[in-house]
């Protein structure tokens, strides 16, 4: 007797419902890293390098005044706008659920950064500590993400793009693009601030950009568990009916 593998509706429904309920949790570790690095003072991340260059710009009005998340927000959108451009008919119209996953990833940033207002890094060993602790979340958070098989991320997605355009192995455009993202964070140091900024590309950034990349080959052959609980179908409706069942049990009726 065979078994049929195909979902109803309803399956479907809950199946991408928390697919993505796992992908805004993967996100979020994301984020949180990305934070870390900020506050550790020796160098953001690749991803922000630009959008926190751009943004402590603003807040002593040499550019628009927008927040970290805010300008990475604006860089995800020109990232999708990219691919567009670069793939013109090939681009499949999907895709601008990346501009839905660009925000959130934004929003998340200026979530975090308010969250962790409180820390501050006055030595060189809470920096060092700050910085390790945000590309490890980090590293967590990409590789939970990439697992979740969903939306590409608009950092991922334009070198993605490149390579199907130019025959360029992925690895080598996403190392490209990576240098050319922290190129311009240095440009635009020089050019709002007159110097390098070691708090914006530092050694923290060439830690993170080694770092993570290792952790995440070190974690893969341990996320079955990810997978199975990916592959989990949450029964809502069964455990709400439950629920009820014993509120009523607890307080019946006279």
């Amino acid at each position: 007797m065979e078994v049929s593998t195909t979902l109803s509706r309803k399956e479907a429904v809950l199946s991408f419902v928390w697919q993505h309920a796992l992908l805004l949790v993967s996100i979020y570790l994301m984020t949180l890293g990305v934070v870390l690095c900020i506050k550790s003072d020796l160098g953001s991340s690749v991803i922000s390098s630009l959008p926190l260059s751009l943004s402590i710009a603003g807040a002593r009005g040499l550019a628009p005044a927008l927040t970290v998340g805010g300008y990475t927000i604006v860089m995800n959108f020109v990232l999708v706008g990219l691919q567009i451009a670069v793939l013109r008919s090939r681009f499949n119209p999907m895709q601008l659920s990346q501009l839905v996953i660009g925000f959130v990833f934004g929003w998340l940033i200026d979530i975090n950064m308010m969250l962790t207002d409180w820390l501050e890094c006055a030595t060189v060993i809470s920096r060092i500590a700050t910085q390790f602790a945000g590309c490890a979340v980090m590293g967590v958070g990409i590789a939970l993400e990439v697992r979740c098989g969903s939306v590409t991320m608009p950092g991922e997605g334009f070198p993605v793009a490149l390579s199907r355009v130019t025959g360029v192995a992925f690895p080598r455009v996403k190392i490209v693009v990576d240098t050319v993202l922290v190129v311009l964070a240095v440009v635009s140091s020089y050019l709002f601030f007159g110097r390098w900024a070691w708090n914006i590309v530092g050694p923290g950034t060439l830690f993170a950009m080694i770092f993570v990349g290792l952790e995440i080959k070190l974690l893969n052959p341990y996320l079955g568990w990810f997978d199975r609980l990916l592959s989990y179908r949450p029964g809502f409706r069964r455990y709400i009916v439950g629920l009820a069942r014993f509120i009523y049990r607890r307080n019946p009726r006279d």
